[in-house]
Parts: structure tokens; C-alpha cells; sequence
């Protein structure tokens, strides 16, 4: 149903169903909520028509990312808007079932909040950090949460009895970008993210690329930079060296002044920009670096469109026009170059967009 607001007769037309069939499936559509009548529409020569539309409430979905210190969660409805948010604190050493308790505290909480019953949430889409094992609902790889190995999906379906979706939260980020951020309209997007960690999202000719083990996109241990005397456990080579640690390890003697919550490359800009060689030597060096990853990434995967994301999105006109030219010197095609418009909810809007797809209107209405 392509239209907003449509009649029993255009249905019946479009559909190719008779109009008493149309009408009867209308009313069981009605009842259980799908569907509701919005107002009377122009008359084609006959009785003015009652007008359909999706009633976009009948159902709602949850969308959570786990970031290793706080839990995210949002209620949305069918169409993917929010309509409750939830965040709670998670220790560092919080187990297993302190996680799940919480993720099942969130869940009630946005129900109870919104007015929604148990029955009417259609699934929950979760982003982790680490590699998800979609297929088995696993997460073969997760320093941050120690999951490795446990059937994470199959005992939340058993607590939240709905469907639940587990992807890497990366992922998350790079399917809300190509659905509903910079990334729409494209078929092949490569999602770069450094934060903590460094990680990327591959979406080749529309469809997210995994990997045979689902590991595409570990990007943080690609050999960019210096091997480090000492490895962190569980850190790639580029993450150890120019993820948001790295670069703070780098610029500790920079950081006196660096206030809370400010972004770290926004912070050495300013020192750069108010005389400071050591600032700016360092933000060289570091987008140099991060160039170096775009490099493999796009002589791999020759991508329309790079979306920067993460601490990138705070690079500014002369860092983006820096990095651009060493592209054009080092590659033979240069992709379009966006920084993620999505902001800190990408990972949420993207846990949510897992739901609705793996759930499309289209194929619920026919349920």
C-alpha cells in the first residue's frame, strides 16, 4: 500500500481482489488494529469514500545498544518514530544476569510508561559491542561483555517472550545511516566509526556484508601505526594507536584544560587553532592515520559513499579537505565523503530498523 490514506475500491483495484473479499479483510484488519478509517474522501461520481490508513500504534518494537557502561533503550512505533526513551548505568563488572534483569527493567519500564501491553511488542533489537553470531545468536567475540559463547539471543526470547534481534553495534549504526541517514539512496556504503574501539559497517549493492564468520568490519586490527611494545587485550594495532585511548595516550601533556563531555578532536583543534604545534602535529598525524584505514577500506570494497562517524564528525573543514586530498593522491577513486547525521541514537534508530525489517508492515498486514 504505497499511499497514505487509500479507499476500499482503490484497494480492490490495486489488489486485484473483489470488493466484498477487500471489504471483510478491511474489517478483520480493523479489529486488530492495523488499519483504522481517517475521514471521507473525494467523490469519483458515486458515494464520497471512507479513507484507510495504517495505524502505525497497533504495534511497538524496542531498539537497546549496550555500550559496556550504559544500557539505551527506546520504544518506537511501526513506522520507526520514538515514542519512550529508557538509559540505565551497567558496572563494568556487571554479570550476564544483571545485564539480561536490566534489559528486562527497560522493556517493562517503556511498556508501562507508554501504556503498550506485552502482547503488543513485536520484538527487540539489541546492538553489542564484539562479533554477533546472528545465525545461532551467539557473540563469538565480546571483551567488553564477556558473552562469548552464550546463547545470548535464545535466553532473552525466553525472558522477553518476543522475537530478538542481535547484531554488532556498529552494524546497527551503519544500517540506520544507510536507512534513514546520509546512507539513503546509496547501494554500497562503508560506515567508519572510531571511538573507544575502531570498527566499520559494509553494506555492498543494499545488503549488509558479514563475513563467512561475521567478523567484516574488525577494522581496529588493521596494522596502522606502530606495533605497540605492549598489546592491550583484546585491541587491534590501529585501535590501540588512534582510537579515542590511543590518541589520549598521545596527548596526555594536551589535556590539562580538556573539559568533560567535550570531544576530543574538537579539544586539540582549539589548541591548534590558538598556536599549539604539538596539537596540531598530533591531529596530522591522526587523520593521516585514519586515512590510511579509509585507504584499505576503499581498495577493497570501492564503496559510492564513506560516511564518517564517531569522534570524525567533529573533524572540521580543514581536517575533512586534508584527508580528501591525500584520498585523491593514494586511491583511484574517491568516494563520496559524509560525516553520520545520525548523532549518538544511530545505534537505537538502527536496533530499531532490525525489527522492522525482519517484521515489514507489508508482510504482518497479510498475518
Amino acid at each position: 500500500m504505497a499511499q497514505e490514506q487509500i479507499s476500499r475500491a482503490d484497494l480492490s483495484k490495486i489488489t486485484k481482489l473483489s470488493r466484498p473479499c477487500v471489504s471483510s479483510l478491511v474489517v478483520e484488519l480493523i479489529e486488530t488494529g492495523f488499519l483504522k478509517e481517517v475521514g471521507i474522501g473525494n467523490s469519483k461520481g458515486g458515494r464520497k469514500p471512507i479513507l484507510l490508513e495504517y495505524n502505525y500504534q497497533a504495534y511497538v518494537l524496542v531498539g537497546a545498544v549496550l555500550d559496556g557502561h550504559h544500557l539505551h533503550m527506546v520504544l518506537a512505533d511501526l513506522r520507526g518514530s520514538f515514542i519512550k526513551r529508557f538509559q540505565m548505568a551497567i558496572k563494568p563488572d556487571a554479570d550476564t544476569q544483571e545485564t539480561f534483569k536490566a534489559l528486562e527493567r527497560g522493556v517493562q519500564e517503556l511498556l508501562q510508561e507508554s501504556g503498550y501491553d506485552r502482547e503488543h511488542l513485536l520484538g527487540v533489537g539489541i546492538g553489542l559491542p564484539g562479533i554477533a553470531q546472528r545465525r545461532d545468536g551467539t557473540v563469538s567475540f565480546s571483551p567488553v561483555t564477556g558473552w562469548a559463547g552464550l546463547p545470548i539471543q535464545q535466553e532473552l526470547e525466553q525472558r522477553l517472550g518476543v522475537p530478538v534481534m542481535i547484531d554488532n553495534d556498529v552494524n546497527m549504526m551503519t544500517l540506520a545511516e544507510y536507512s534513514r541517514g546520509v546512507g539513503a539512496g546509496y547501494g554500497s556504503v562503508v560506515y567508519m566509526y572510531v571511538g573507544t574501539g575502531i570498527g566499520s559497517g559494509i553494506i555492498l549493492d543494499g545488503q549488509m556484508f558479514r563475513g563467512s564468520k561475521e567478523a567484516a568490519g574488525e577494522v581496529g586490527c588493521m596494522m596502522i601505526g606502530p606495533i605497540p611494545a605492549v598489546r592491550e587485550k583484546d585491541t587491534g594495532v590501529f585501535e590501540q594507536n588512534f582510537s579515542l585511548y590511543g590518541i589520549k595516550q598521545r596527548a596526555r601533556e594536551l589535556l590539562s584544560d580538556h573539559q568533560e563531555g567535550e570531544s576530543l578532536i574538537e579539544h586539540l583543534t582549539k589548541l591548534a587553532s590558538n598556536g599549539s604545534k604539538e596539537a596540531e602535529q598530533l591531529l596530522e598525524e591522526t587523520y593521516k592515520h585514519w586515512t590510511f584505514g579509509m585507504v584499505n577500506l576503499i581498495s577493497v570494497l570501492n564503496p559510492e559513499l564513506l560516511i564518517l562517524s564517531g569522534e570524525m564528525i567533529h573533524i572540521d573543514e580543514k581536517g575533512v579537505s586534508q584527508i580528501k586530498g591525500w584520498l585523491q593522491e593514494w586511491v583511484p577513486v574517491v568516494p563520496e565523503i559524509e560525516k553520520a547525521s545520525l548523532g549518538d541514537q544511530a545505534g537505537l534508530v538502527g536496533a530499531v530498523q532490525s525489527v522492522l525489517e525482519a517484521f515489514p508492515l507489508d508482510r504482518l498486514l497479510q498475518q
